[in-house]
Order: structure tokens, then sequence, then C-alpha cells
């Protein structure tokens, strides 16, 4: 009897780790390749910088790494172009504002080996997040390519183009029953690239007939799809924009859709 009862107890343990060990190898990966812009510190050293994990200034992505590592998330870096072999292992592949030679002398293009193994991943069960830019800080032409294999072009018109403190032109309403984001109302999204869409996309947000956020159902894998870089710290940190926009909450709440989309979890 005891054995027995000891054998249960063992079943239970590994159980439980087995659930703890899914939970910790979730992982999401940001690209640093396609986005690689530097800086020089104070001791004149060259750094990178925007939209990084580690950058915790407002141009960073800092507080959104910290939202996955609290859903069980491990956050990485992917330095080079992507492969299939170097995006094997990951969940959530998320792709931030591309260079343009405005931003980087030198930049990283995506290309069709690129488009390739990105492609052939998301079908297999990839959660790809693709964040542009309004078209003069980006590079949309590539991504376009990209993009365009999910139904998704980021337009070159853009919109919410705000003038100082005039945070109302930023607004974008969410609208009742969203399936990402099921309690926020009401966010801040500025200079953003409108998007259009053709099948599988769907329009997640509008506003105004304008999409601004989009999904794709493509093979087991999802993409979803915003105009802007949107929950970088500067709009996420709860000191530079009105206490009305809730862009913490939206970072919360789409980490948690994004998660509810790996296959298995």
């Amino acid at each position: 009897m005891r054995l027995k009862n000891f054998g249960f107890s063992l079943m239970i343990l590994f159980s439980s780790v087995s659930i703890s060990n899914a939970q910790r190898d979730k992982v999401v990966t940001l690209d640093n390749f396609f986005n690689h812009e530097t800086k020089k510190n104070k001791d004149g050293n060259e750094i990178r910088f925007h939209y990084t994990w580690e950058d915790q200034t407002l141009n960073g992505y800092s507080i959104l790494g910290d939202i996955f590592k609290k859903n069980g998330f491990q956050i990485k870096n992917l330095d080079n172009g992507p492969t299939l072999k170097s995006l094997k292992g990951n969940d959530v592949y998320i792709i931030v504002d591309p260079d343009n030679t405005k931003e980087n002398p030198n930049p990283n293009y995506i290309n069709k080996d690129h488009i390739k193994a990105i492609t052939k991943w998301v079908k297999a069960g990839g959660v790809l997040v693709l964040l542009a830019n309004d078209s003069a800080n980006t590079n949309l032409t590539q991504l376009n390519i990209l993009a365009e294999n999910f139904g998704i072009n980021f337009s070159n018109k853009s919109r919410n183009m705000v003038k100082g403190k005039n945070y109302e032109t930023g607004t974008v309403n969410i609208p009742f029953g969203n399936e990402v984001f099921t309690a926020s109302k009401k966010f801040y999204i500025k200079e953003l690239s409108i998007l259009q869409l053709n099948p599988p996309a769907q329009a997640l947000v509008t506003e105004q007939n304008d999409v601004i956020m989009a999904t794709a159902k493509y093979g087991k894998g999802t993409v979803f799809a915003l105009g802007d870089p949107w929950i970088y710290n500067e709009y996420v940190d709860g000191t530079r924009i009105p206490s009305t926009y809730e862009n913490y909450n939206g970072a919360v709440e789409l980490v948690k859709w994004l998660s509810s989309r790996i296959p298995h979890q």
C-alpha cells in the first residue's frame, strides 16, 4: 500500500516538474539583426540601443521583457539573420522596425532566404510578431515581401501624427469583444503605418476604417502585425502619457494572447 502511495506521489511530482518545465521552456526571441542601431556610450564604445530587451531607457523593451518573463518566457536575442536552425526552439519571434539607411548606414535587409525560413517556421507553429513604423522611419519594402506571405501589407499611408502633447491624435479605441485585448479600451499609438489586408489576414483593430492591428493564421502558426513599435518603455512605463491610456495593460494582454497561440501550451 505504501509502495503504491509512493509511486503515486512520484507521478504527481514528475507531472508538476513537467508542467513547470513546459512553462519555463517558452522562448520569445527579439530580432537584433534587421533592427541594429548603435550609439556611443560615455566611454566612447559602440553599444546597441533602440527596441532591445537590455535597454532600460525610454527607447528599450525592458518592461515588455519583464512582462514576458512573468508569463513564463525566457527572453533571447537573435543577432544574425534568421534560419530554420536558429528559429528552432523559439516560440515567439519579434521583428521590430527594420533599419533603413537613416538609422543604419549599412542596414541588414530581409532577403529571400530569411523569408523562406521565417515562413516555414510560422507554418510549423511559430508565432511571429511584426511591429513596423511609419514609412519615413523604417524599411517597409523588404518587410512587406515577408508580411505579404500572410496577407499583410504595411502601407506608406500613416496616421496619428501627434504634434507636441496633443495626445488625443494618438488615440486608438479597442472594440468590445476583441479577442486579444479583452479588457483594455483605449491605447496611445502614434505615427503608425496603416495596414492593407488580404486573406488569411484579418483586421483586429480599426480606427476610422483604417486597419491598425491585424492577425493571420498560417498553417499551425500565427502572425500579429502593427505598423508601430508601440509598447516600448516610453509608452508603458506609466509616466509619459496620460493614465487614461492602457498601453501597459495592452502589453500584458498581448503577451498572454501570444502565449495562448503557441501549439501544445
